[in-house]
């Protein structure tokens, strides 16, 4: 076995189906076909000896044995992009800390957040990408980010079940609410009891399996009356101001309504708390993923504590 032998595309195939979690997304991404995937993973499993991703039904994981060698090949990868930016006369990247973020954090926490480190480190660049929770833990795991905004919902899993885990802490834990037209009737009250849901038209994402995202009040005990489907959260939002129905948010995402629009606590029911979390992979923090981790709880808690 001569692992010095690895080439610089095996290892990047490896990183990409660690992060797209399926040989297919990842031959999409870097624009092979799946056979081509398939090879250079072969390959580079034959020099380490030993299997590097574990093959379950509807994607795969890495082994103990392909986290050690994604983890040091994230390591080459980043000098080799960096040394190709120096060759090319860009900027070193120095201080760059990659951020992901699901996309509610989009509205309100990611923006403050920076405008604030652009104040107090305007040396640190923070690159973000947007992207679902299981997404993002996936980059997570491959190195392609380094902190993570994530939400998560009852009854609070861990996010995977790689070892070790990550590193994880809550921003905030804030119920559920209820966007409603100004001009609809439940608008006039201070809240909205969970009965009254009943025979209303929502608003809501459309459904991808682990990736499904929040429209419909979770446990409505009828088939509800989708009128209109949008991923994008203020999207959403307009439309709901618009009068054309209602819609959940996350309570952390009322600063961001538009006018027209009112943000109502629902009672009646089990309480739907909804989580923010900032994950990172387990280890030493560098002094700028520190500084971008520190603004972000910071940003946090200012936005819990806001009248």
């Amino acid at each position: 076995m001569d692992f010095t032998e690895v080439s610089l595309t095996a290892l990047r195939v490896l990183r990409a189906v660690a992060e797209q979690g399926t040989f297919t997304a990842a031959a999409a991404e870097l624009g092979y076909t799946q056979s081509a995937v398939s090879r250079q993973i072969a390959s580079i499993e034959r020099l380490a000896g030993a299997p590097l991703l574990e093959r379950r039904r509807g994607g795969v994981r890495l082994t103990p044995a392909g986290r050690i060698v994604l983890r040091r090949a994230a390591v080459v990868l980043d000098e080799i992009d960096a040394a190709a930016r120096e060759l090319s006369g860009l900027p070193a990247r120095a201080g760059t800390v990659h951020l992901g973020w699901f996309p509610s954090a989009g509205a309100v926490l990611l923006p403050r957040a920076l405008t604030a480190l652009r104040r107090t480190d305007p040396a640190i660049t923070v690159v973000t990408r947007e992207g679902t929770t299981p997404a993002l833990v996936r980059a997570l795991r491959a190195g392609r980010v380094d902190l993570a905004l994530l939400a998560s919902a009852p009854p609070f899993r861990p996010l995977d079940a790689e070892t070790p885990a990550l590193a994880v802490r809550t921003l905030t834990e804030r119920s559920l609410r209820l966007a409603v037209p100004a001009g609809h009737p439940l608008a006039h009250r201070d809240f909205v009891d969970v009965a009254d849901l009943r025979g209303q038209r929502w608003i809501t994402a459309p459904s991808a399996g682990e990736d499904q995202l929040m429209g419909v009040w979770p446990g409505l005990d009828e088939r509800p009356e989708i009128a209109h489907t949008a991923r994008d959260w203020l999207a959403k939002l307009h439309l709901v101001a618009a009068g054309l129905g209602i819609t959940t948010v996350p309570g952390a995402l009322a600063p961001a309504a538009p006018e027209g629009v009112r943000i109502l606590p629902v009672r009646g029911g089990p309480q739907e708390l909804r989580r923010v979390l900032l994950a990172r992979a387990p280890g030493p923090l560098t002094e700028p993923v520190a500084r971008v981790a520190r603004a972000l709880r910071t940003a946090a808690i200012e936005l819990d504590t806001a009248p």
